[in-house]
């Protein structure tokens, strides 16, 4: 059944190599068709040749984390503009909710979340044939990064606690909008 939008909280360990930045990834794998988000904890070994940031592939700078909190999300729309705006929506949520939890020396620069001027996430967002896909890394452990990183855990955040509260909002935003645009009266 293809619902407007849902989420899901995955309880079981999946590492993220870049290869789940795929069309209908979210479907094969979870039985959820339609514009969806799921949150899941891994680790994450991206190298160069499953990177679609082609700056990083141009610096060579894969991506590490021994432990991190991955959304991932795919929407059935057209405009990679539109999904750009999603995810910076999702990284404004995580700001929000790691705010709320105590995290308040925090500064954001484009997708990017930084706590005490070390990186907390990494996201991307790209186009299929069929959909835009996203992904929200946001770090546990930090051990063996390869650039300065901050993560949950040292903040004292539960990753799943957290997550649920991350898609909980993310979804009644995503309802919000849907139910705004219904609202309204067409002007002539």
């Amino acid at each position: 059944m293809i619902h407007s939008f849902s989420t899901r909280l995955i309880d079981h360990t999946i590492d993220y190599d870049g290869t789940q930045l795929a069309p209908h990834w979210i479907y094969r794998q979870f039985d959820l068709l339609g514009d969806t988000i799921v949150a899941f904890v891994g680790k994450a070994n991206v190298p160069i040749s499953h990177m679609v940031d082609l700056e990083d592939v141009k610096s060579n700078a894969p991506i590490y984390s021994p432990e991190m909190l991955h959304f991932i999300g795919e929407w059935f729309i057209d405009s990679l503009d539109t999904g750009i705006f999603l995810q910076h929506h999702l990284i404004n949520v995580v700001y929000g909710h790691l705010w709320e939890a105590g995290a308040t020396r925090l500064s954001r620069r484009g997708n990017d979340i930084y706590f005490d001027g070390r990186k907390l996430n990494v996201s991307i967002a790209t186009h299929s044939l069929s959909s835009c896909l996203m992904h929200l890394g946001v770090n546990i452990c930090t051990n063996g990064t390869p650039v300065p990183t901050s993560g949950l855990r040292e903040l004292g955040i539960v990753p799943l606690d957290f997550a649920k509260k991350v898609l909980a909002t993310f979804a009644s935003d995503i309802d919000g909008w849907r139910r705004s645009r219904a609202k309204v009266l067409p002007r002539p």
